[in-house]
């Protein structure tokens, strides 16, 4: 009777786990498995946000696998030293796990696989996290995609989502003494600062399962115009639970296609604009695969000489608290310090208020969210950070400043979004409620602060900047 490994690292998960089904198809029994390693993914180990998240998703998993008869065993890295100790122990043959893009887990992969094959016994890698695998994907000379819409119409014409797997009811498993148990990985932040969490979020497969059906329907059929809008719901909140793997992207492809096929015309074309929004998490790592320093250096390499202004903590303490006088720009960094998310729209704004209007460097940013968010994904806010700050792949990079105002006005018309966040300016009807700094009555009143830099000599300046680096 042959035991097999499942290693559970970003696919916390039994449905659609294609790990888990290979190694359910090879062998008589499994030892779920998951290793608690940050120093291997040092200098970008998980932040505080994301270590909350993964507290209670494994806590989700565990009781999950319960219900089917089995255990998660959990043990601390080095990841080879924790295989080989259950190896030993359950007699098993081989180990399963889900395939990790980023360079140094990919590294850690291959180090690990081909020690334990000197032992005698086969890893295996299994797709899933990704709609389509960064390999597949290539121009007609064979080289990488730089631009995402031709990358998204190769990808797209490639795309068939599957009906997706559904694990069993009984899991056939064995037990290993030397599980430690899950407090004793210090995810929880040892002062509450996660109130805003709780009640934001239920991590783990069932509440990414709620989170879907939440959106199909109403929510996907007006997604192509709501998506933008951070005063509605409007868009899925999936990231978290599709980062962490407590569903699949095909999971989620394959129930938004038929339920947009069902609910008519629009729905589908609303459909297609979601599908697009997935295509840009795998151009994520798409980018990070072929450019493995994406996380640390620009991708245009011009950018290794751009005229920073010199790190400023008064002014990114500000930003960060969400209190630069900009009203959207404070409430989406209030948001995100309350819930651990942010709107996609708001993310931009924020991003390009660091970056062109303070001018301060796209890392410094990109390490506050991952800090912060419980989304984070090295592929995601890397790709993200450089797109804004004008360093990455894109056909209008550094010109493109938003302007906060003007975005408030477009996106949070009646300012709701903002009054949510900020209370001080409870009350304010727009379009003051976008530029407070207009009644400087108002903001001696309410205590609001005056803006950090004012948006139309900080533009002038960023683009001054731009125009030194590119002549």
């Amino acid at each position: 009777m042959s035991t097999a490994i499942v290693w559970f690292r970003r696919d916390l998960r039994l449905d659609d786990n294609g790990a888990l089904q290979a190694a359910l198809d090879a062998h008589e029994r499994i030892v779920p498995l998951y290793i608690d390693a940050p120093d291997e993914e040092a200098p970008w180990a998980p932040g505080a946000a994301s270590r909350w998240w993964l507290h209670h998703a494994l806590a989700a998993l565990d009781r999950r696998l319960a219900e089917r008869g089995a255990t998660l065993h959990r043990l601390r890295g080095p990841s080879l030293d924790a295989l080989r100790v259950v190896i030993r122990a359950s007699g098993a043959v081989a180990v399963h796990a889900q395939r990790i893009y980023e360079p140094i887990a990919a590294a850690r992969d291959r180090r690990v696989s081909e020690a334990l094959a000197r032992d005698g016994v086969a890893m295996h890698l299994a797709s899933g996290a990704l709609l389509t695998e960064p390999h597949a994907v290539t121009t007609g000379a064979g080289t990488p995609y730089r631009v995402f819409t031709p990358y998204w119409r190769a990808a797209r014409a490639r795309l068939q989502p599957r009906t997706p797997w559904t694990a069993p009811a009984r899991l056939p498993s064995r037990s290993i003494e030397g599980s430690l148990p899950l407090d004793a990985f210090g995810l929880l932040p040892s002062i509450r600062w996660d109130a805003g969490f709780d009640a934001a979020w239920q991590p783990g497969e069932a509440g990414a399962q709620q989170a879907l059906d939440d959106f199909l329907g109403a929510p996907l059929r007006e997604y192509a115009e709501a998506r933008d809008r951070p005063d509605q719901v409007g868009t899925s909140r999936l990231s978290p639970h599709l980062h962490f793997g407590e569903i699949s992207p095909n999971q989620v492809a394959h129930a938004v296609l038929r339920s947009a096929a069902d609910l008519g015309a629009g729905a589908r074309q609303a459909g297609e604009a979601y599908l697009r929004e997935l295509g840009w998490r795998d151009f994520s790592q798409y980018l990070l695969h072929h450019n493995p320093t994406m996380a640390d250096r620009p991708l245009d390499p011009r950018f290794e000489r751009f005229a920073w202004v010199p790190r400023d903590p008064h002014a990114q303490r500000r930003w960060q608290r969400g209190l630069t006088g900009i009203p959207i720009v404070d409430a989406g960094m209030r948001e995100l310090w309350t819930t651990g998310w942010m709107h996609n729209r708001v993310r931009m704004l924020v991003a390009s208020f660091l970056t062109k209007n303070l001018r301060q460097h796209w890392l410094d940013g990109a390490r506050w969210f991952w800090d912060t968010l419980v989304d984070a994904d090295l592929a995601n806010n890397s790709q993200g950070w450089q797109w804004t700050a004008g360093c990455g792949v894109d056909a209008a990079p550094y010109f493109r400043i938003f302007n906060p105002v003007t975005q408030g006005l477009k996106f949070d018309p009646h300012g709701h979004y903002v009054q949510r966040w900020i209370p001080e300016l409870a009350g304010i009807a727009a379009p003051l409620v976008h530029q407070p700094w207009h009644d400087p009555d108002l903001l001696r009143r309410s205590g609001y602060p005056a803006p950090l830099v004012d948006l139309a000599e900080s533009r002038a300046a960023a683009l001054t900047a731009w125009k030194a680096l590119s002549g």
